[in-house]
């Protein structure tokens, strides 16, 4: 399986919410670099963290918050970059912006993620402190 399968097995596995795949994808000592300011910012180590601040996501949002288009996969070496569109609504407030996934990926698994916002600071108003 390429990188990009293994890229695109990942995008899937959220846009479907299917755990046991994400829980197959992802090494279990991932380190996820969540962006901007707000109470889901931060480096979380490990699939015990990054299951909490993705359960906290879909909480706080009602479940709402999702990828809803991906436009691309670029691949170099260990490193995958996703194009993707997010969106998310709660408490009236709306989030809908178009993003980058980058995943390291090594020996198949997912080990390490940095995400990209086209605009932090509505991230970060949108989730709040």
């Amino acid at each position: 399986m390429s990188n990009i399968d293994i890229a695109k097995a990942y995008i899937n596995a959220v846009q479907t919410g299917d755990q046991a795949a994400l829980g197959n994808i992802f090494h279990p000592n991932v380190v996820w670099h969540q962006l901007g300011n707000n109470k889901f910012s931060g480096t979380k180590n490990g699939m015990a963290e990054l299951g909490a601040m993705l359960g906290g996501m879909m909480e706080a949002s009602a479940g709402s918050f999702a990828i809803s288009k991906v436009n691309r996969y670029l691949a170099n070496d260990d490193l995958v970059a996703v194009e993707i569109e997010f969106s998310g609504q709660r408490d009236g407030l709306k989030l809908a912006q178009p993003g980058i996934d980058l995943l390291r990926i090594k020996d198949g698994k997912v080990v390490e993620v940095w995400l990209f916002s086209s605009d932090p600071a509505q991230e970060d108003q949108f989730w709040g402190r």
